[in-house]
């Protein structure tokens, strides 16, 4: 049994190369970079702009690999999803953007199987609650509001028909 060697790293999506941090991870390893880097920009193109995590699982004596493609943080997702640069360094006082609940769901839907949350609406509560972290208002208001709403069963609407 060969003893497979892991690699986990932080790319940004669909933009990986065979520079730091792939090529000196990979090199020592005996692989085809450029096939590594092929597969995991092809992986990744739909998280453009994002931090990916990747684990590359490498079998080296037939020098056969693996690419595992994690999901970007939450953080990421909202950045992207509100098309800013980034959140604020100041979230208490400055706010750098206003989100849907709609949208807040559709991050929830790709977060969900790395959240603890057992239901989508504990998981959109985990989303709002990143979003009071990176300065992001839901529908206008304080994010811990926008939580306090589901919890009183304001979008329960939304909820069921995307369920």
């Amino acid at each position: 049994m060969v003893e497979l060697k892991t690699v986990e790293l932080l790319v940004a999506g669909g933009q990986a190369t065979a520079g730091p941090p792939l090529g000196p991870a990979l090199g020592p390893l005996g692989l085809n970079i450029m096939q590594v880097v092929t597969k995991i920009n092809e992986l990744t193109k739909d998280y453009a702009g994002m931090k990916v995590p990747v684990k590359i699982s490498v079998n080296p004596e037939d020098k056969t690999f693996e690419v595992t493609v994690g999901v970007p943080t939450s953080s990421a997702l909202l950045v992207s999803e509100l098309k800013i640069e980034k959140g604020s360094g100041t979230p208490n006082t400055e706010k750098v953007g206003d989100i849907t609940v709609d949208q807040i769901i559709r991050i929830a839907k790709i977060k969900r199987p790395e959240l603890l949350a057992s239901t989508l609406k504990g998981a959109a509560k985990e989303v709002m609650g990143t979003c009071v972290s990176v300065g992001v208002t839901v529908e206008g208001k304080d994010p811990r509001e926008a939580q306090k709403e589901v919890d009183n069963g304001k979008y329960d609407d939304i909820f069921s028909s995307n369920e």
